[in-house]
């Protein structure tokens, strides 16, 4: 498989965003590529929200099943949720339960007017009815199910997809 290149892609979902968001949009992402990608997208937009940033290591159905041990990262929301506009941002969209997870801590902050979601790669494989409002790259055919796309960052901030094998 031939990766597509992130730096390519984020330029791509900035430019999908722009005419929907305001610059009192709020961002929030989601813990560790998603807010990697917020802070492109936030100084690309030219919001005026500080970035917001939340993990849902605890907030996982799936938490206990798949054995995962989170190094949890916190989450800081240093806006009000209460009515804002948020879009939730994360480097790929796979069964939909990282979104639900977000969505079920930033509720705990308030109850947001709207709420979309921006990712890089939907990579198909959808467990639960969850889709992204903005996405820069849906892929043609869903990944295996041993497979998994992720966004790393180099020492100069760079951001490049890696395949992953499990």
């Amino acid at each position: 498989m031939q990766l597509p290149d992130a730096e390519q892609l984020i330029a791509v979902l900035a430019e999908s965003m722009r005419p929907k968001v305001t610059a009192n949009t709020c961002l929030v992402g989601i813990h560790t590529g998603g807010v990697w990608l917020a802070e492109r997208l936030h100084a690309l937009l030219g919001l005026s929200q500080p970035l917001g940033t939340i993990d849902v290591s605890f907030y996982r159905d799936d938490y206990s099943a798949k054995g995962l041990h989170p190094q949890p990262q916190g989450s800081k929301i240093p806006f009000d949720v209460e009515g804002a506009h948020i879009v939730i941002v994360d480097d790929v969209l796979y069964t939909g339960r990282t979104t639900r997870a977000a969505l079920n801590e930033l509720f705990d902050y308030g109850r947001p007017a709207q709420v979309d979601l921006a990712v890089l790669i939907d990579r198909g494989g959808r467990e639960l009815p969850i889709g992204a409002s903005f996405c820069a790259l849906t892929l043609p055919e869903p990944l295996a199910a041993g497979q998994n796309l992720q966004l790393e960052r180099d020492d100069s901030g760079a951001l490049t997809m890696r395949l992953i094998h499990a």
